[in-house]
């Protein structure tokens, strides 16, 4: 995969008109203090264009990033930041779960969890609900230079143990530091857009992508 270009195309908010895009999309679902706005910008090889803050909760939109007139990433709003209201919270949801039943080109949605620590109870609730939307989520298992290299295989092994993972997920960490796994997302994007999903065949509950 080359980034030609990328660009952000188009901002949604509660009441946005989500946009019927003619190009495949591909999601990046996390909570809010993940790093989802620095991969994002790994994977574009930009520095800022998904601007990254100290203040967890900052993307309060959908994003979609039109990357070399091929695809779209589209950025989620983060999830499980305390200093927002219920209600606030609730429309969150009612957004992403609007942009997941009703977009005809998404393909896939990647879920960022710390590396470093058991996924949360907002974690897991959002496994499920992605899941529950008809996706299978492919992880990304953030912040891989803030361990050890022999804690990597344990600590994935944790997430896979406590998403209760379905058989045959994919689980990648990443550095935005190092950007190590950057080539596997690419690859697993890449094949993606070739109709091929890179998960076992032996599901049956995910979207046939």
């Amino acid at each position: 995969m080359k980034i030609k270009s990328a660009e952000l195309e188009t901002v949604c908010g509660i009441t946005s008109k989500l946009p019927d895009n003619a190009l495949p999309e591909v999601a990046f679902a996390g909570k809010s203090n993940v790093g989802k706005s620095s991969l994002i910008n790994a994977l574009m090889n930009r520095k800022s264009l998904a601007r990254t803050s100290a203040q967890p909760g900052k993307t309060q939109t959908i994003n979609f990033y039109n990357i070399s007139k091929e695809l779209y990433f589209v950025d989620l709003p983060g999830y499980g930041y305390a200093k927002v209201s219920k209600e606030v919270k609730e429309k969150w949801g009612k957004m992403i779960e609007r942009y997941l039943r009703s977009s005809k080109q998404l393909k896939a949605v990647f879920l960022l969890i710390d590396i470093r620590h058991e996924p949360s109870s907002n974690d897991v609730l959002m496994y499920d609900w992605i899941v529950s939307n008809g996706y299978d989520p492919i992880i990304i298992a953030t912040k891989l230079d803030k361990i050890n290299r022999s804690q990597v295989n344990k600590n994935v092994k944790l997430i896979k143990d406590k998403l209760k993972c379905k058989k045959g997920t994919l689980i990648i960490p990443f550095s935005a530091l190092s950007k190590q796994g950057r080539d596997e997302i690419y690859e697993t994007i890449d094949g993606l857009l070739e109709g091929n999903d890179g998960q076992s065949s032996d599901t049956d509950s995910g979207k046939q992508l």
